[in-house]
């Protein structure tokens, strides 16, 4: 039986809901315009008008992919970051609401600077990065990433986004000390691994089954590259420069302390949308 493209939206929307997706509004229309290969706006134009059988087939057979546990974000390959398109595969996470307040952080003190250059480490799709390059004209941003294939995606949202004169990938472990060649920063911020190596088999299955556990383990703790980005990596900031963090639920005040017990003051806790404490950030003070 024949079905209009907004009929089939509603289809798949009440599907989601039932399953319990709490996005299930903005993932039905993302899972409908990918399947049917239109825009937004084009979806919202044709709405009255039928879906061939075989596009309605593609879009279910997403669904049941969905309904089985697969994230949205890698079955249609991009996803939205602080409004820019994003590139996404299953060798980076998915850039989640929770990081814009990183994001929104570094992007709040770089516009303060006349001169800027940010490192984003840990970078694996360059959301935040790439989010203040975007919203920073004055700054010069590196995206430094360990992982070859998340360098790749680094590079695809360089370019989609319009930021190559600006922004720019690099190879770089974040817990092996960096090269002096690499210069200052008056920023650098991280969303590195956090998850505790024990807790990742207690994930839900969307995260533990999909996405990448190079960038879910922090170590025993969680806590390994807080310790060795705030040690190994602070001689790239100057003086007043800034390390900003996105930490993970319960890790605040330990964050806290690794890096006040590197040389860093006025440490700031800021909380995120559910009021959990998410970002720390703090200004090197020079030797301790």
């Amino acid at each position: 039986m024949a079905i209009t493209y907004n009929n089939l939206y509603l289809d798949i929307r009440r599907q989601l809901r039932l399953a319990g997706v709490e996005a299930a509004t903005l993932e039905a229309r993302e899972l409908v315009c990918f399947g049917v290969g239109k825009s937004r706006e084009e979806l919202q134009r044709d709405g009255g008008l039928y879906a061939a059988p075989e596009t309605e087939r593609q879009v279910r057979e997403l669904v049941e992919r969905r309904l089985a546990g697969e994230p949205v974000a890698y079955l249609i390959g991009e996803w939205e970051f602080y409004g820019l398109p994003l590139d996404i595969s299953t060798d980076v996470l998915i850039p989640r609401v929770d990081t814009e307040v990183l994001a929104e952080e570094a992007i709040r003190f770089c516009q303060t600077l006349t001169e800027c250059r940010v490192l984003d480490l840990c970078a694996g799709s360059g959301c935040v990065g790439l989010a203040v390059g975007a919203r920073v004209p004055q700054a010069r941003v590196v995206l430094g990433e360990l992982s070859d294939a998340a360098l790749k995606i680094c590079r695809q949202n360089i370019r989609r986004n319009g930021l190559s004169g600006r922004v720019v990938p690099l190879r770089a472990d974040a817990l092996d000390k960096p090269d002096k060649t690499l210069g200052e920063f008056q920023c650098v911020v991280s969303n590195p691994p956090y998850i505790p190596r024990g807790d990742i088999d207690g994930l839900d299955g969307s995260v533990k089954d999909y996405e990448p556990h190079l960038a879910l383990d922090g170590g025993e703790d969680g806590l390994d590259f807080y310790r060795g980005i705030t040690e190994k990596w602070k001689d790239c900031l100057p003086v007043g420069g800034r390390l900003y963090f996105e930490v993970g639920i319960g890790q605040a005040d330990e964050v806290l302390r690794i890096m006040r017990s590197q040389g860093f003051g006025d440490i700031q806790i800021v909380k995120d949308t559910h009021d959990i404490p998410r970002v720390v950030f703090g200004t090197l003070c020079g030797e301790i």
